[in-house]
């Protein structure tokens, strides 16, 4: 049996390579064996920014949980159960658990699976409160319901070939889209994406790729404003003075847009002078102050039930100072919560290989091995303008 290593979080801003037990098809908290599972070599993982949340200490996650879930991989094993997918096959794993069996699951609501977290609907791979499932961020994982939730790539070398666009399939590409559709994004349409880390550079391509007309990127990260605009973005620096109504208007000509898409979170932080001190409902009120009456704001960034490191006690359990009246009094529609990866990822596969779009250009993909990943959890907290690949195995050509 082959070794097994994982990125393990070791507590606040700390990960670290260990070796872990290579997966079996078993669901360990039922003591009984997983036929309907999938053993995988993974090919590539990444790190989210999801992740490093729980890496700066802003979660409840324990010492010792493995992490990812975003993950790509060639099945070597499968359960007696398992019909369509085929030892061999390289397959996108959406970062949602689902069972396709509860009510939610055969609405489409993957996201909030029944049957997959005994604490509260929906699961993730390697991520806290989110039913224990070991991460991806390793050289082998176990996947459950393998023919409900994976995505097989028709060919395989073609899909090695673009496995660099392909990767982000299992979340930012269709959380950025997921984001963008849910804000009413169209053809013509003018959207503010607040954020311009590698899920708000997803959503700005996918703007590009539903039509809009004007694709508006806010941040004070110059470097990743510059990313934004080196595939036809116009940039918003929220470190400025200047309030970003009034930027807004120096685009556009008038002070708001259509729609708007948050992909910052919780985390956020001020405007202006404020811009160095965090404010958890800025990017919130922010977007409902520059988004049309009627307009439409979608929320894929991460709000949390609960923080440790929050500025106040009523954000330590999610209550955050939203100008609900203001969304009100302009009728603004909001959509909140994880993506149902599955509700988009095969038409985002086909979209990539048919070269509709360039994901891994739009986010700077910069792989890296699984030895280096405590480096690029480093970096991507200082806010380098890269997405960070994991190739645990060395199988990505340069």
């Amino acid at each position: 049996m082959p070794s097994n290593h994982g990125v393990a979080y070791m507590g606040t801003g700390k990960v670290e390579v260990q070796s872990i037990d290579f997966p079996k098809l078993e669901l360990r908290e039922q003591k009984r064996k997983c036929h309907h599972g999938v053993i995988l070599k993974v090919v590539c993982t990444n790190i989210c920014g999801s992740d490093q949340h729980m890496v700066r200490g802003r979660t409840t996650a324990q010492k010792g949980l493995i992490l990812g879930h975003e993950i790509t991989g060639e099945v070597i094993e499968t359960g007696r159960d398992v019909e369509f997918i085929k030892k061999g096959d390289i397959v996108s794993v959406p970062f949602n658990i689902a069972c396709g069996r509860c009510a939610n699951c055969k609405e489409g609501k993957t996201g909030i699976c029944l049957n997959v977290n005994p604490a509260r609907p929906g699961a993730a791979y390697g991520y806290v409160d989110m039913g224990g499932w070991v991460g991806g961020q390793a050289e082998y994982v176990m996947i459950p319901y393998a023919d409900f939730n994976l995505l097989k790539f028709p060919d395989r070398d073609q899909a090695m070939a673009k496995i660099k666009d392909l990767t982000l399939l299992s979340d930012i590409f269709p959380t950025g889209y997921h984001g963008a559709v849910t804000a009413g994004v169209g053809p013509g349409a003018t959207v503010y994406i607040a954020g311009a880390g590698p899920v708000g550079l997803a959503c700005a391509a996918s703007c590009h790729l539903l039509g809009a007309a004007v694709v508006i990127v806010g941040d004070l990260n110059k470097e990743r404003l510059a990313q934004a605009r080196r595939f036809g973005c116009e940039t918003v620096d929220v470190s400025l003075s200047a309030s970003i109504q009034d930027q807004i208007e120096n685009i556009l000509g008038v002070p708001e847009v259509d729609c708007a898409v948050d992909c910052v979170g919780f985390e956020a932080r001020g405007c202006g002078h404020n811009h160095s001190k965090e404010v958890p409902a800025q990017v919130l009120n922010s977007v409902m102050e520059i988004t049309k009456a009627g307009g439409a704001i979608g929320i894929p960034g991460l709000y949390v039930t609960g923080d440790p490191g929050a500025v106040d006690e009523a954000a330590k359990v999610g209550a955050l100072s939203i100008r609900i009246g203001l969304g009100w009094a302009k009728s603004h529609t909001f959509v909140t919560g994880q993506c149902p990866v599955m509700r988009y990822h095969r038409r985002l596969m086909m979209a990539i290989l048919h070269d509709k779009i360039k994901i891994a250009k739009a986010t700077n993909v910069q792989v890296i091995s699984l030895k280096g990943a405590p480096k690029g959890y480093v970096d991507f907290d200082k806010g380098a303008a890269r997405k960070y690949v994991i190739d645990p195995h060395g199988m990505i050509k340069a």
